[in-house]
């Protein structure tokens, strides 16, 4: 699958690239950028969107950190899975693969998460790697449940036929078709604040229009049915919170309940006029809040001269010329 490139120009060059191997046998992209032994982070990206969302970050953070960025299955270069191979026990199972392919045992990073990404952090909270390998979180723009309930897109008052709506808007099956004056102003409305700039609008427009129709479907019903109010509870490491005020896929009120409900909160910023595409509307901001995460909570960096996946098993060239981790 090809992405599509940001008009500001063309995308990161990653110093590497590999295929993580998931629990159920899924391939997972992921890119490398910047230097090894710098401070890692690893971004995951939402719903419709593949690594290139990232790409603001990844061209600041990568000067002097290790940015492990991948897309989520069915998004941008990983592959689509089987029909029941959507849920958020799999969100969970790419993050570890991920982070079990990319850092050596032990080894922290900080992790960001927009939208879907947050989701699959929260998902992951109790799950082993996760523990071991993460110093802190950054949670931007998502929630944890009543998702259909809470939203803004259907622009009528909350109740049963606005949830009705809203579900039938998640789960839509008409493909999205090629980028337009139209499709643009629809997905402004929807996704991002009522400032943003023509070109950050066509930016997201085009990244979520390059969303194959079936995992964004099948995407659309696991988040329709979303708990993860107990994941937020046990992710028991220092998280920030950022929310757009103009948000109405995950309005503020979400990212207020998280920053409520985790065991360690470091506060919630929310970004008056910003929308849902918070990492793309204010770059400045979220990358500012990682390296904030990482000068305080990854202040020594270890020699890493040695370092490396080493107990993720056998990594192989295949037909891509990517290596892969299983």
């Amino acid at each position: 699958m090809s992405r599509p490139l940001p008009v500001a120009g063309r995308r990161p060059v990653a110093a590497r690239e590999l295929l993580a191997v998931s629990a159920d046998g899924s391939r997972i992209h992921v890119e490398i950028h910047g230097q090894e032994g710098a401070p890692a982070v690893v971004l995951s990206h939402g719903w419709t969107c593949n690594t290139s969302f990232w790409d603001a970050q990844i061209r600041d953070l990568a000067v002097d950190h290790r940015v492990i960025a991948y897309d989520q299955r069915g998004h941008g270069t990983s592959p689509a899975a089987a029909r029941d191979g959507y849920s958020t026990d799999a969100l969970a199972d790419d993050l570890e693969a991920v982070l079990a392919a990319t850092l050596a045992p032990g080894e922290k990073a900080i992790l960001a998460g927009h939208s879907m990404g947050g989701m699959t952090i929260m998902s992951a909270s109790r799950r082993a790697k996760l523990r071991e390998h993460t110093a802190a979180v950054l949670l931007c723009s998502t929630g944890s449940s009543r998702l259909l309930a809470e939203s803004l897109v259907v622009p009528m008052r909350a109740g049963a036929v606005r949830t009705r709506l809203t579900r039938a808007v998640l789960g839509a099956r008409a493909p999205l078709g090629p980028v337009t004056p139209v499709s643009r102003r629809i997905l402004k409305y929807g996704t991002m604040g009522p400032g943003s700039a023509p070109d950050k609008v066509d930016t997201c427009a085009r990244i979520v229009h390059a969303c194959p129709r079936l995992p964004r479907v099948a995407w659309g019903q696991v988040l329709a049915e979303l708990d993860l109010d107990a994941g937020v509870r046990e992710l028991r490491v220092p998280t920030a919170v950022i929310a757009g005020t103009e948000d109405r896929l995950t309005p503020p009120v979400h990212a207020r309940a998280i920053a409520a409900a985790l065991p360690d909160c470091l506060g919630l910023t929310e970004l008056t006029g910003m929308g849902h595409m918070t990492p793309v509307e204010a770059p400045e901001v979220v990358t500012a809040k990682i390296r904030e995460l990482v000068n305080t909570y990854l202040p020594v960096v270890p020699d890493r001269n040695t370092a490396g996946p080493t107990d993720v098993g056998q990594v192989e060239d295949n037909a891509e010329g990517k290596e892969e981790v299983a």
